[in-house]
């Protein structure tokens, strides 16, 4: 699909412009949130760990929260030349891997997660068109920049492109 591929660490965010696919590997509670801009070619994808960052005493890389890293992909994308009203996003990741009989908020960070991303998108005016999130399995996830497919790649479930 892509010419050139590049990773993105657990509490990274990367952005680029076409050819490339960027990918990230072994979400479990974690998001890829990925963005794409289809008139210019242009992708981000962050490798979020935590809902917020308002949480976190150690809060310094912008990369690891979802009301953080969003901000600065959008950012990083305009300066590559995209264009904010043009984004769309896809979601994949904030699984539950393992079986945790409590009632404490804490323990759900894959669900926090999300719901943290899908509300940083609704305040950005960005639509998510795509996600794959939930469950109880782990997920690596490749974005390509040509058509702005997300290839989910999960053992035991397959491969699919959303």
């Amino acid at each position: 699909m892509s010419d050139t591929i590049v990773k993105v660490g657990m509490a990274e965010l990367k952005v680029a412009r076409s050819p490339v696919a960027l990918i990230t590997l072994g979400l479990g509670s974690c998001v890829a949130v990925c963005l794409y801009d289809a008139e210019v070619q242009v992708i981000g994808m962050a490798h979020i760990m935590l809902p917020c960052s308002r949480d976190i005493k150690n809060n310094m890389n912008s990369a690891k929260f979802a009301d953080t890293a969003i901000e600065v992909l959008i950012e990083k994308m305009t300066g590559l030349g995209a264009s904010k009203s043009r984004m769309v996003a896809k979601v994949a990741g904030g699984a539950q891997m393992f079986s945790i009989k409590s009632a404490n908020e804490l323990m759900r960070i894959g669900e926090r997660n999300v719901e943290a991303v899908r509300k940083e998108f609704k305040r950005h005016t960005i639509p998510i068109i795509a996600e794959d999130v939930g469950g109880n399995y782990g997920r690596t996830v490749e974005l390509h920049s040509q058509d702005g497919a997300l290839v989910i790649k999960t053992i035991g479930k397959g491969i699919k492109v959303i």
